[in-house]
């Protein structure tokens, strides 16, 4: 390993392929599929890289194993200990446990359920504290301190560092002739790996790194030309929401990225639900975002081969309720409607009328009198429906608007 401009090594591509030969029958060789629909809506040539298929649902393991594969005996006696909310709980989890080593997870209290359970349930001790993830962070370095347990870094970590990159010796041996590769940025670990194997396989390989627009650490900071640390992170790609990448990704990014591009929260929901759509693949907010800069056209990459990085897919179901409700509407094929009618028998009948004669099935009906919105002695009628073709909420309105209806439709 060679060394950063702060003393600390940086991992070598021997290292990445001394990892690779480590995770052999660890990790799963995820499939890199090329996608007809993508091609065609981008003009590129789209290879997805499906990690959101990994074991623990993201490509995190891959760092997390390579690393406590690597602890000495007392401190593999000592145990390993980790702060997050997320895919990196899972994968140390997951490793820990495979390797027979006692881990410890961090975890703000607001920490999604589902993921609490997944990481008690890949055999950690999860210990719920704090309102934020610095006050989780303060406590894990805290206990490591106490108990000598090794903290096991999210991306600033030569050896997890190393792991991460083994994704990108897959993509290699699966396609040769690869023109670009689209990596999610957080703390910058995937694609500092990626970035080293890539460049030493073939240095015209463009590797090209995707921000979450309200949580752009990598990019500011090689603007700047160090790692800087944002006042905050806001983004629904809360695997992604990093307030600063570490001085080792930040000096990989810097000699070996090509290009940062951001994409916003619409563009990375739109992307995740035409994943899901049209490819039936499930994925993660931030590992959608990397497809978000393909489909958005955020770099130029018409007729190229291109691989964006499907990077987890451990959605938080709120989430993905939204991402699902907001896309069937954005096709028009769900609408919602207020209409203001009078509070009397037959009323709310004939409004149900109009939508019966289009075939469109209700959803849902919402009524609402005690709005100062709402004359007396009216009713506002809220309804969600289905349609069976897009033209047909045009239908609907004009016999609203025949039957003198007050009407809003509503987004």
């Amino acid at each position: 390993m060679s060394v950063s401009h702060n003393n600390q090594p940086l991992p070598h591509f021997s290292d990445i392929i001394n990892a690779q030969s480590v995770l052999k029958n660890i990790v799963k060789r995820t499939p890199l599929e090329r996608s007809k629909s993508f091609s065609a809506m981008s003009g590129a040539n789209v290879y997805m890289k499906l990690e959101n298929l990994q074991t623990t649902g993201s490509f995190k393991v891959r760092g997390a194993y390579y690393k406590i594969s690597n602890l000495t005996a007392k401190e593999t006696a000592a145990g390993v200990l980790c702060a997050s909310a997320g895919n990196h709980a899972q994968g140390v989890a997951y490793a820990a446990t495979k390797l027979g080593v006692k881990s410890t997870v961090f975890m703000p209290v607001f920490a999604p359920p589902l993921k609490v359970i997944a990481t008690r349930a890949y055999g950690a001790e999860v210990i719920l504290t704090g309102d934020t993830f610095d006050d989780a962070f303060k406590a894990a370095a805290e206990f490591g301190e106490k108990t000598g347990a090794t903290f096991v870094h999210p991306f600033n970590d030569p050896y997890i560092i190393a792991g991460q990159g083994t994704v990108g010796l897959e993509i290699f041996e699966q396609l040769r002739d690869i023109d670009d590769v689209l990596v999610p940025i957080g703390g910058g670990g995937l694609i500092a790996g990626i970035a080293i194997a890539m460049k030493q396989l073939n240095p015209r390989i463009r590797v090209i790194g995707v921000e979450a627009d309200g949580a752009q650490s990598m990019k500011v900071s090689i603007e700047k030309g160090e790692p800087i640390v944002l006042n905050s992170v806001s983004t629904i790609a809360d695997g992604i929401a990093v307030k600063s990448p570490g001085n080792l990704t930040f000096d990989v990014t810097r000699e070996l990225v090509d290009e940062l591009i951001v994409v916003n929260d619409a563009e990375i929901a739109r992307s995740a639900y035409l994943l899901l759509q049209r490819a039936k693949i499930l994925a993660e907010p931030a590992g959608v975002a990397a497809m978000a800069a393909v489909l958005f056209n955020k770099t130029d990459l018409k007729g190229r081969n291109v691989v964006p990085v499907i990077s987890g897919g451990n959605i938080n179901m709120s989430i993905l309720e939204q991402i699902l409700e907001k896309g069937v509407m954005d096709e028009g094929y769900r609408a919602r409607i207020a209409v203001l009618i009078p509070d009397q028998a037959g009323m709310l009948k004939s409004i149900i009328s109009i939508l019966e004669k289009v075939k469109a099935s209700i959803h849902d009906i919402y009524h609402e009198r005690s709005t100062t919105s709402v004359p007396i002695g009216f009713v506002q009628v809220t309804i969600t429906f289905n349609l069976q073709d897009t033209s047909q909420l045009a239908t609907i309105l004009t016999e609203l608007e025949n039957r003198k209806m007050q009407y809003q439709v509503l987004k």
